[in-house]
């Protein structure tokens, strides 16, 4: 019975953000987000926790406003989500440039296998549908929404443009066929992880628990690890919020960090980079992440109480 009703809040919510003009829909997204900065206690709770541990230096309303806005960029990514359906390959890439888009060319001239390590970050559901416009084939390992009915219209717009979903409870082999087949690998490796399921890594200065998972799967394929993160573009006249940019960070060569480190360190190593490059995108634009998560659970557990 939950199913349907998250499916017809699907449509109707589907049918207010395609008919409504811009400024309507700014404005409904505005009272929107308003409305879960103010009833959602527990989740303004870990985003305030959260950025307090990131940024010390900044004072409780600067916080605050990061909130707000943080509860409106995911608004937009969800009005985001429901106009971008059944959009083609050209609709796309007409809304996305790239940053850094030489160090990327440059790991594909290698033509080993490559590992897209991203995360929760800008708007990730067009990350995926953009890098495969451009660049061809995508796996992506990801969790199946509990609704089967919004996980099926959530996995008919991930599937465009020859993008195949990866279940991560048993991503392991279908991942590495994946890179053998030269499929680009999105993996997204920013949530808190069980101590027995990662690596002891530093987040902003603290103690986190992060997934190896990318640093595993390149060690046994050869595959690089190539950082990315999708922003707003605000270089652009951006008052229609559908700018966007791809930006692209120093890639991570396991092969290279084994050849001058123990298997482990060279894990540890690899995992480290991924959360620094994760790290340096957020210090950019900390509006665009998503908070919501408890991202330092492991170590600090009693801060989220």
């Amino acid at each position: 019975m939950l199913d349907y009703f998250y499916l017809g809040l699907y449509y109707a919510l589907r049918f207010l953000v395609k008919i409504s003009p811009k400024y309507v829909l700014k404005s409904f997204l505005k009272s929107l987000a308003s409305a879960f900065y103010h009833l959602d206690k527990k989740h303004t709770n870990i985003m305030r926790v959260n950025l307090k541990m990131c940024f010390a230096a900044l004072k409780d309303d600067e916080i605050e406003r990061l909130i707000k806005k943080n509860y409106y960029n995911f608004a937009l990514f969800g009005a985001e989500f429901l106009l971008n359906q059944n959009t083609t390959k050209e609709q796309i890439l007409s809304k996305i440039s790239f940053e850094n888009e030489e160090l990327f060319n440059s790991v594909l001239s290698q033509n080993r296998p490559i590992i897209v390590q991203t995360a929760h970050y800008g708007n990730w559901e067009l990350f995926s549908l953009a890098m495969a416009a451009r660049y061809g084939a995508v796996s992506i390992i990801g969790r199946a929404l509990d609704s089967a009915k919004m996980n099926e219209i959530l996995s008919t717009n991930r599937t465009r443009f020859d993008i195949e979903l990866i279940d991560k409870k048993s991503a392991v082999k279908q991942a590495l066929k994946a890179l053998n087949n030269r499929r680009l690998l999105g993996i997204l490796v920013d949530q808190n992880t069980a101590k027995n399921e990662g690596l002891e890594c530093e987040f902003f200065s603290h103690k986190i628990m992060h997934t190896h998972a990318a640093s595993v799967f390149a060690s046994k394929s050869g595959a690089i690890i190539m950082p990315a993160f999708i922003e707003r573009d605000e270089s652009k006249d951006n008052s229609k919020d559908d700018s966007f940019k791809i930006v692209f960070y120093e890639p991570i060569d396991m092969q290279v960090l084994s050849q001058n480190h123990s298997k482990e360190e060279a894990l540890r190593l690899a995992t480290q980079a991924q959360s620094d490059a994760t790290a340096a995108q957020i210090s950019k634009k900390p509006d665009e992440y998503f908070w919501m998560h408890k991202k330092f659970k492991c170590f600090y557990e009693n801060s989220y109480a």
